[in-house]
């Protein structure tokens, strides 16, 4: 695994802790074959390997055998390596007759088996060319991330001695990563490869904001500012001499020091372009990151028009939206409504929470009507941090540990205030939190019968879609019932079906950043702020934003066939339970299983 598997997408107590942190080996189950016995093993060691060389992805699993390390990354060595163990991988599962395997072994071999297929696309040396060229944008990248996680309020864990101690060896490391991304970037410019200048002029600002916070008020000194009780007076001094120092002396220079080689050194040599197609091999690049995000081997045309076809839909059920609160004007006349219009402006950030928390309550009432399996972890709503609002999503998940002991996180945003319409917040609850991510990504993880790649993992288009598919119980679950709610259902489905429009625009088409933007604006009520940093996403992570539409579309045409087959017997709960208790699948398999699952449905009448 590539550290950038970490950005996509995505806690140790004690010494005497470590061991029963990892997964222990695994036990045949009554009725394994010799086969399913090898297969699971197979699962098992694979998985420790790649927790040794990503610590990190370890960390936020609470496994913390290796907690004093963030990995070896951005090297050509470290990505041979990867591409290596995935032969081997790969090699290994051929030797397995799947055909004596279990039925849930045979679905986890055709889950593992596509996950290394497609890895093994990303070392054809045209697609390594440019992705080594571009190793972090203001989307994806060490300064997107790491400074959370370390934060003392991320997936880092700061209750021991020794939790501050590894913290302070895994920044040293994330300071010393920049030398090698600054390498990257160099052999880029003499390739012809580089970032399109908005997204190094985002970059640099993100740089800014790091150092601008100081020593003490710098995101990386702040575990220090919130020791536990149990942490001893004169372990918390020298920790806090120690955090200062490394702060002063080693992060803020590692920052500053990327940040003047991207605005002297980078940016006069960055392109105006925004597309893949652009550049030298980003025509064939963009292709593999459809396929990767999707999971289907889709052509840009063909998502293009996918897109164009859903726009219309939505717009009319819009129109729909506007007739019945009697609003006169044009769509986009009601659009500007929408945005401008006082009354849709939250009055606060701790109103915008409140607001959450009441969603949260009305849902809650009525998820166990579509829903037999419930994630046992906690849910915790939180403002994104101040250092990374602009540029960051109107709302996003964080998982939580499998043994519920950090909480998965829904966070919103508060950033341009005015802008944070009340009548989307319905919605983004019911794709970030319940029943979207958190109940798919936690139960996932809840399921210790999964082998680990398919509890922890995960791929874009059934992640995504399944969040957005969420979106789409709203009448079940009670909310969306005034049209000015409903209209943000439309609006965040309706941006969704616009990603298939714009991304292939962008990086398939020749479309210009303001072209995309305006055919936004054109097309929903959302704010040029949002929609600004819709594109700009799209731009620095090419492809990702198509798995979202895709993955919700095979969701509903998955639910509407078992209706149809399955008549007055359907039941939604159970449909659900199908789809969501085998974790993350591609969408080949996932249409498999749930196509044999109506098989046993109907055999049982």
């Amino acid at each position: 695994m590539q550290l950038k598997a970490l950005f996509a997408s995505v806690l140790l107590a004690s010494a005497a802790s470590l061991s029963a942190q990892a997964l222990p080996p695994p036990v045949p189950l009554p009725g394994d074959s010799a086969e399913d016995t090898k297969l699971k093993r197979l699962f098992y060691d694979s998985d420790e390997r790649d927790l040794r060389l990503n610590p990190i992805s370890a960390i936020f699993r609470g496994d913390l055998r290796y907690a004093d390390r963030l990995g070896d990354f951005y090297t050509d060595a470290s990505e041979e390596r990867d591409r290596r163990n995935t032969l081997a991988d790969l090699a290994a599962l051929r030797r397995i007759d799947r055909t004596r395997l279990t039925v849930v072994d045979q679905l986890a071999y055709d889950v593992f088996e596509h996950g290394l297929l497609v890895s093994l696309k990303s070392y054809r040396p045209e697609l390594l060319r440019v992705s080594r060229a571009l190793p972090i944008n203001h989307f994806g990248g060490l300064q997107t991330f790491y400074p959370d996680f370390a934060s003392g309020k991320g997936a880092a864990p700061f209750k021991t001695v020794l939790d501050y101690n590894n913290n302070l060896k895994r920044n040293a490391q994330y300071a010393a990563g920049y030398d090698r991304i600054i390498a990257r970037f160099r052999a880029g410019m003499k390739a012809g490869i580089v970032q399109p200048r908005l997204t190094v002029v985002n970059m640099i600002e993100q740089f800014d904001n790091l150092l601008k916070q100081g020593v003490e008020g710098s995101t990386f000194y702040a575990p220090v500012t919130m020791f536990p009780a149990t942490i001893p007076a004169a372990d918390q001094a020298r920790l806090k001499a120690a955090y200062a120092a490394q702060v002063r002396d080693l992060i803020n220079p590692a920052h500053r020091k990327i940040r003047d080689f991207l605005r002297t050194e980078y940016l006069p040599r960055a392109r105006a372009t925004v597309g893949l197609s652009a550049m030298p091999g980003g025509a064939a690049y963009y292709d593999y990151r459809i396929e990767a995000s999707t999971t289907l081997p889709l052509k840009a045309a063909d998502v293009h028009a996918l897109g164009l076809s859903e726009v219309a839909r939505i717009r009319a059920e819009m129109q729909r939206q506007q007739a019945a609160v009697g609003f006169r004007g044009t769509l986009v006349q009601f659009f500007e409504h929408l945005r401008t219009d006082p009354k849709f402006a939250p009055k606060s950030a701790a109103a915008i929470k409140a607001s959450y928390e009441s969603i949260a309550k009305r849902v809650d009432a009525r998820v166990r009507d579509q829903f037999a399996l419930i994630p046992k972890a906690p849910l915790e709503l939180r403002p994104v941090p101040a250092f990374r609002e602009k540029t960051d999503a109107a709302g996003s998940y964080q998982e939580g540990t499998p043994d519920g002991t950090r909480p998965g996180v829904f966070y919103f945003n508060t950033y341009d205030l005015p802008t944070r319409y009340t009548w989307g917040e319905e919605t983004l609850y019911l794709h970030e939190a319940v029943p979207g991510h958190h109940f798919q990504i936690s139960l996932a993880q809840e399921n210790a019968a999964l082998p680990a790649f398919m509890r922890f993992g995960g791929n874009t288009a059934y992640v995504e879609g399944w969040a957005l598919y969420a979106e789409s119980l709203y009448r079940e679950l009670g909310v969306e019932t005034d049209p000015y709610q409903r209209m943000g259902g439309l609006g965040d489905e309706m941006l969704r079906a616009m990603r298939l429009v714009v991304d292939t625009g962008l990086h398939a088409m020749g479309w210009s950043r303001e072209q995309a933007i305006d055919y936004m604006l054109a097309n929903s009520p959302g704010s040029r702020t949002d929609y600004t940093a819709e594109v700009e996403r799209y731009i620095a992570n090419p492809g990702q934003a198509l798995a979202y539409k895709v993955g919700q579309l095979t969701i509903l045409r998955l639910k509407a066939d078992a209706r149809a087959k399955l008549g007055a017997r359907f039941d939604p709960r159970a449909f659900h339970a199908a789809v969501l208790d085998t974790g993350s699948l591609p969408m080949p398999v996932l249409e498999r299983k749930i196509g044999a699952w109506i098989s046993r449905q109907r055999a049982r009448e």
